[in-house]
């Protein structure tokens, strides 16, 4: 069941109605039970596995908080951690792993034929397994209380709107939302609305419509034409991002629906200027869980400049292998490490470079800076979407060897990409510009009725309305 679906729109209907009709106690029941047939609409024998991770994390918190003996709480948080990371490598990455050693023995001369999983990897395994995980670390540090009803952390962790493709919630920030009575306003539900048609304008104009342009490049065998190559690399950045994002702002908005506040996890990431300000607008949740739970525990930044790099370096490899089991991943999260490492590494001696506060300088300036840095993420995705790391090499090798393109092919695909994209660029400078998201709520009748008639113009023109996966499902 994904949100831009029939079913979806009647699943949601029906939990709103009864979401209304009940009291605060019966509405987390009655979401509990929408969560599980949501996730079971998929397939339900993985419930098995979201229930025990559940389990687990709700026994090993009330332990940890109950116990004065430190050896016992460690012990507690470390069975939570194994379960959680047990469950995780076992099904995402035990076939990797276990191919990436049978390539190096093969290497070596020596011959194994080990047994491998076929299973489909359960959905939104990465977001629920990081949300519990970070319930009982917070537990443990003293940061939280843990809840002593059940039904209210089972909530927490099957929350529909964000179970599958995040953002990763704290405890600390939506269990009080589960545990409280929420209060329902007409301004919350506006927003909700709005964020709801957002995202799948997103979805079903913007990244679906690009996916037609990016599959079959991807789908193609080198040789490849560099400039091909290029213009889909353009079009899948917007795609994963509009693909992403979407999904975040419908699940935003279907808690604002139900008085819920699910954070931010897209702070218009591509208006960055640095490998910094980037991860500190793009896939937010995930930045600070592992700034938070990995970054810092390692050292962070308090042992001196090699260390520092070394644990950047190594939070984003991590980083980048929690997106897929698949060495393209690895590679994509090392780049993104080499680049934090950059740019904290000559942050000092920038800083101490001063140039004239004109705005005819000053300007075009950060606009370089921003356009120069948008091309070094693009680099990154090359890696993201390849299938291989021969099939990126090659591509890679195409754009700078083989870029010729006659005008005849190039063109009319570059026109369906700015054709697709323009209306977003617009919204998100006027979100730029005036810092607010949701400006649009705030504009005049007339930028409201322009904004919704341009956007349900192009969605029935050019939106697909099949209700396409999210990219990040299989994540």
């Amino acid at each position: 069941m994904v949100f831009n679906s029939f079913a979806f729109l009647v699943f949601f209907v029906i939990v709103f109605s009864l979401y209304l009709a009940l009291d605060h106690k019966r509405q987390n029941i009655m979401l509990f039970a929408a969560s599980y047939v949501f996730y079971a609409w998929w397939d339900w024998r993985f419930l098995f596995l979201l229930a025990a991770s559940t389990v687990i994390d709700y026994f090993c918190g009330l332990k940890i908080h109950g116990s004065r003996d430190v050896r016992e709480r460690r012990f507690f948080l470390w069975c939570s951690i194994a379960a959680n990371l047990g469950i995780l490598g076992f099904f995402k990455y035990y076939n990797f792993f276990v191919s990436s050693l049978q390539s190096l023995l093969i290497r070596c001369g020596i011959s194994i034929e080990p047994p491998m999983l076929h299973i489909i990897l359960p959905l939104g395994i990465s977001f629920y397994t990081f949300q519990t995980m970070s319930y009982t670390i917070d537990v443990f540090r003293g940061n939280i209380a843990p809840t002593r009803k059940f039904v209210d952390f089972a909530l927490f962790v099957s929350f529909f709107p964000q179970l599958v493709a995040g953002p990763i919630e704290r405890a600390s920030h939506l269990l009080p939302q589960v545990s409280a009575p929420r209060t329902l306003t007409l301004e919350k539900f506006a927003q909700g609305c709005y964020l709801i048609f957002w995202g799948l304008f997103q979805k079903m104009f913007i990244a679906d419509n690009l996916a037609k342009i990016v599959d079959p490049v991807f789908a193609a065998r080198a040789p490849y034409q560099g400039g091909m190559v290029l213009i889909a690399l353009y079009a899948f950045a917007f795609q994963i991002y509009c693909d992403f994002s979407g999904y975040s702002n419908i699940a935003r908005g279907l808690g604002k629906c139900m008085g819920f506040d699910i954070m931010i996890n897209f702070d218009l990431p591509y208006f960055s200027s640095n490998p910094r300000q980037f991860w500190q607008r793009w896939h937010i949740s995930l930045s600070r869980w592992l700034k938070d739970y990995l970054y810092i525990p390692l050292g962070g930044n308090r042992k001196g400049g090699l260390m520092t790099y070394r644990n950047l370096g190594l939070t984003m490899l991590l980083g980048g292998l929690w997106h897929g089991a698949s060495w393209t991943f690895v590679v994509w999260g090392l780049y993104h490490g080499v680049m934090l490492v950059i740019h904290r590494a000559t942050e000092p001696f920038l800083k101490n470079i001063r140039l004239p506060a004109f705005p005819l300088i000053s300007k075009p300036l950060a606009l370089f800076r921003t356009v120069f840095f948008f091309h070094l993420v693009c680099l990154g995705w090359l890696f993201f979407r390849s299938g291989s790391i021969s099939q990126a090499s090659a591509m890679l090798h195409a754009m700078i060897y083989n870029f010729y393109v006659p005008q005849t092919d190039i063109l009319p695909v570059l026109g369906d990409v700015v054709f697709f994209i323009w209306f977003l660029i617009v919204v998100e400078l006027a979100q730029f510009r005036t810092r607010d998201q949701l400006f649009i709520l705030k504009a005049n009748l007339f930028m409201k009725a322009l904004f919704f008639a341009v956007c349900c113009y192009l969605i029935v023109k050019k939106g697909i309305p099949n209700g396409q996966a999210f990219i990040y499902f299989i994540f």
